[in-house]
């Protein structure tokens, strides 16, 4: 590990190890603990069941009231349930505070996956009417789960995390990375992320500085990032949340700084936010931000708020929701700037080595099969598999349709009977899209069985219809093209 200053010393992060281990404040434990009912209780923020199971105040009961239901309990209960960790230092590193007659947390410890703790602040939500530090360090929220999600997971050589807060990304990308390395702005985040990467036993480069500067000049294969994304006037109050950046240019910058930090092969994913501007369309906004990369890139939207809702949204997250001059600030600037909406997705990115790269932006906002990230890379692989097709290879490979492909219609009923009016193919595993399709398309994923190559099925619909078979190849290559680019239809390969 590149060594920054930790919350507490090697030994005793070791101690604190120890103690959670031999309380077993693990996710599985507490689960065994609580039960079903009291851990789905914990997940919405109840916890009368949890309190109610903890009672007797052993060393795991105690440590649950404290740093997962945020108690105040007596400072030997504490004491006990943290050694051998000793509350000296235990209360120097913050992991505990005084507070009225007892102890409780001073830091968000959370239990993480099978045997992981993740350290962070206390959330906003936990202490109201405290204003979070300006360096304040988050846990595991949800646009952090997006991103495990959404993240692609090859064995590879060296991964990055940009901006990697209390090192929840870097944590996942050890599992599957040789050599991680983790940048943050902040040396109280590194401090956190380094007592993370600690406490679970990890050994990571943690470097200081803004995005991608403490890397400069060198590439890797893999790299993550959930970075400062809000999107406003530039001004910077909380530095997890705050770029710096005037509007939505972190996200173009990452984009720009993304050719000379990748090896060849390599893979760049990041969560942004964008400008949705009146009169302009947002695709095509995001989509220059591509230009001259000469990488494949796929953006997706999975949210969009309006302005006022997304101004709440923030405002709540540090406390600041009473103060009306600094909402009627981050509205006046939306307004200046012709701010409509704001959206958010996933942008992945790729160095394919291709002289033609793809650069698809699109809406993605139903339900998909997790995890995104297994399906983000699936789409990478189609794109591999169709540039290496003209026309003609199109036409030559044989194709089935996706497993579990359904057919939905919609129809009115008139003299004659009912008269279909629309008719959607819908997938209800991977992706999930759903497309409106005419009847030729419709007969072509019909016959998409795997035995014929594409240029025989046409030949027999091209007789069905009474269409020149030329004509109908012609028109059907961009078609096939994006059914498979969509999942739809498969390539047959054996």
């Amino acid at each position: 590990m590149d060594r920054h200053e930790m919350l507490l010393s090697p030994a005793g992060v070791d101690a604190l190890r120890t103690a959670l281990t031999l309380a077993r404040f693990t996710a599985n434990g507490i689960a065994d603990r609580l039960g079903p009912q009291g851990t789905g209780a914990v997940a919405r923020n109840d916890y009368r069941a949890a309190l109610r199971a903890t009672e007797d105040r052993d060393r795991l009961a105690t440590l649950i009231r404290v740093f997962i239901c945020d108690q105040t309990e007596p400072e030997a209960a504490v004491a006990d349930a943290l050694a051998p960790l000793a509350l000296d230092e235990a209360l120097a590193g913050g992991i505990v505070e005084r507070h009225g007659d007892g102890l409780r947390a001073g830091v968000d410890l959370e239990p993480y996956g099978d045997d992981w703790w993740v350290l962070a602040d206390v959330p906003a939500s936990a202490r109201p009417g405290r204003p979070l530090h300006a360096e304040h360090v988050l846990g595991i929220g949800g646009a952090t789960q997006t991103l495990i999600s959404a993240a692609v997971r090859p064995v590879v050589d060296t991964a990055l995390d940009l901006g990697t807060g209390s090192g929840v990304q870097a944590l996942h990308l050890s599992t599957h990375a040789r050599l991680v390395t983790a940048t943050d702005v902040s040396e109280r985040a590194l401090r956190f992320a380094a007592t993370t990467a600690a406490l679970n036993g990890q050994d990571w480069e943690l470097l200081r500085g803004d995005m991608v500067a403490p890397v400069a000049g060198r590439r890797f294969d893999l790299v993550v990032s959930n970075p400062p994304f809000v999107v406003g006037p530039g001004t910077t109050t909380h530095v997890y949340r705050d770029s710096g950046r005037v509007g939505d240019a972190i996200g173009a910058e990452l984009a720009a700084a993304a050719p000379d930090l990748l090896t060849e092969g390599g893979t760049m994913q990041y969560l942004a936010n964008w400008v949705h501007v009146t009169g302009e369309d947002w695709a095509e906004r995001v989509t220059g931000w591509f230009a001259g990369t000469g990488l494949d890139a796929w953006v997706i939207q999975r949210e969009v708020a309006d302005p006022m809702a997304y101004v709440n949204l923030w405002l709540t997250d540090v406390g600041e929701s009473a103060d009306p001059q600094r909402m009627a600030a981050w509205l006046d600037w939306f307004d200046a700037h012709k701010v409509e909406a704001i959206g958010f997705g996933i942008v992945s990115l790729r160095r394919s080595g291709h002289d033609r790269p793809v650069v698809r932006v699109e809406d993605l906002r139903q339900r998909v099969e997790p995890p995104l990230g297994d399906r983000i890379g699936e789409w990478f692989g189609r794109q591999d598999w169709l540039r290496t097709r003209d026309t003609e290879g199109l036409l030559a490979a044989r194709y089935r349709a996706a497993e579990g492909l359904q057919l939905r219609q919609e129809a009115t009923m008139g003299d004659d009977g009912w008269a279909v009016d629309r008719q959607v193919l819908a997938m209800p595993r991977g992706l999930r899209w759903s497309e409106e399709i005419d009847p030729l398309v419709l007969a072509l994923v019909g016959g998409a069985d795997g035995r014929l190559p594409l240029r025989d099925q046409l030949a027999l619909l091209a007789a069905a219809h009474d269409v020149a078979p030329d004509e109908l190849a012609e028109a059907a290559g961009p078609i096939v093209a994006h059914l498979v680019e969509r999942g739809i239809v498969e390539p047959v390969t054996d």
